[in-house]
């Protein structure tokens, strides 16, 4: 790719699976880092690291680019779902609502540029308990124990018939959540509970 006289290199790990582009398109990315070079600075880009994502957010709500709105994490499989924490210390804001926009256009213009990557817009919580239940969503959360130790690790449980929704399509809900809130879930049913 061609920024100027500057060249930029998008690797194909860095390009959401299955997105395909021509000579001549005009491709937002994320610049990852630049390299100083004897032909000149290579510029790296990517479209897969979640600071894109929080970048878009930034572009299309103006109350993240404001200050009024922050995005306290984001967790990505490119391509295929997200989830992103946000947070507000103005009592008079949704943040949630800020994000998604009337009619969800906010959201819907991060979704396009993402090719559909569908997307899970929680609330931050200062309480890990809280937090790890909203970052499961959308399954509800019976209850939250934080396991002792230094272990940043807890048992979650749930209403049998929300285990597989709290789980996801191959452990991706699990997945995301725990990478997002930087805990490990263990998630149990409540006949099991």
């Amino acid at each position: 790719w061609a920024i100027g006289k500057t060249e930029a290199i998008l690797r194909r790990d860095e390009i959401i699976p299955r997105e395909k582009f021509k000579n001549g398109d005009r491709v937002r990315a994320y610049v990852l880092d630049v390299r100083r070079e004897n032909k000149g600075p290579q510029v790296f880009l990517s479209r897969t690291c979640p600071e894109f994502m929080a970048k878009l957010f930034t572009q299309e709500v103006p109350e993240i680019y404001d200050g009024i709105v922050k995005i306290m994490g984001v967790a990505r499989d490119p391509g295929s779902k997200a989830k992103i924490a946000v947070k507000t210390d103005d009592m008079t804001i949704d943040p949630v609502g800020a994000c998604v926009g009337t009619r969800g256009a906010r959201v819907g213009a991060v979704v396009n540029e993402l090719h559909g990557e569908k997307m899970d817009i929680i609330v931050w919580s200062e309480d890990p308990a809280k937090f790890v239940a909203a970052a499961l969503s959308p399954a509800d959360v019976k209850s939250v124990t934080l396991l002792p130790g230094s272990t940043k690790a807890c048992r979650v449980i749930v209403p049998d018939d929300q285990l597989s929704l709290a789980i996801g399509k191959e452990g991706q809900n699990a997945r995301l959540a725990a990478k997002l809130t930087g805990y490990k879930i263990d998630i149990k049913p409540e006949s099991e509970a």
